[in-house]
């Protein structure tokens, strides 16, 4: 009798131990399982920036740039003036030259007041030193300078300075 004691408490002890094995397995699995839905849930759904974006302002949106071709009176897309020089040699620079604006109405009164600012351009541009405009310093000064007086003979017939920048989009030193 003993016997039948001891090998059904075996028994039921290694049914408690199944059973409560099972019952930790299926304790995990649910936290597991619980645990991903919940971060999915925070993912998908708690995620959500178009409040944000709402709440944040809109950045204005950037036209597209105009390039309006410097031209002379007989229409050359460039400019050659004689520079000024130490070595008494003379020196000549060939420049091709373009304004960048974003407003048709600038482009527009770029090519009608063009006389004018090619003739400022010109006179700017003929008073340079051969030997500073060799260095990149000197052209980025050049460049600046024809960018602040195309804005100024802008200001004077718009109303406006509207010209982003002057790009040269070659030049020639001799």
């Amino acid at each position: 009798m003993a016997e039948e004691q001891d090998a059904s408490t075996e028994e039921g002890g290694a049914k408690k131990s199944s059973k409560l094995k099972l019952i930790i397995i299926a304790v995990l699995a649910l936290v597991i399982v619980g645990g991903g839905g919940a971060a999915a849930a925070l993912f998908l759904l708690g995620g959500d920036d178009s409040a944000a974006e709402e709440a944040a302002p809109a950045e204005p949106v950037r036209a597209e740039a105009i390039y309006t071709k410097v031209r002379t009176m007989g229409g050359k897309p460039m400019f050659v003036v004689t520079l000024q020089s130490q070595d008494k040699r003379p020196h000549y620079m060939q420049l091709y030259v373009e304004a960048k604006s974003r407003d048709q109405a600038v482009a527009d009164a770029l090519t009608l007041h063009m006389p004018l600012i090619v003739s400022r351009l010109n006179n700017l541009y003929s008073t340079q030193d051969f030997r500073v405009l060799q260095s990149l310093e000197g052209k980025t000064d050049l460049r600046d300078k024809s960018t602040d007086l195309v804005r100024e003979i802008m200001q004077e017939k718009i109303g406006k300075p509207g010209v982003e920048t002057i790009l040269f989009t070659n030049m020639v030193m001799q």
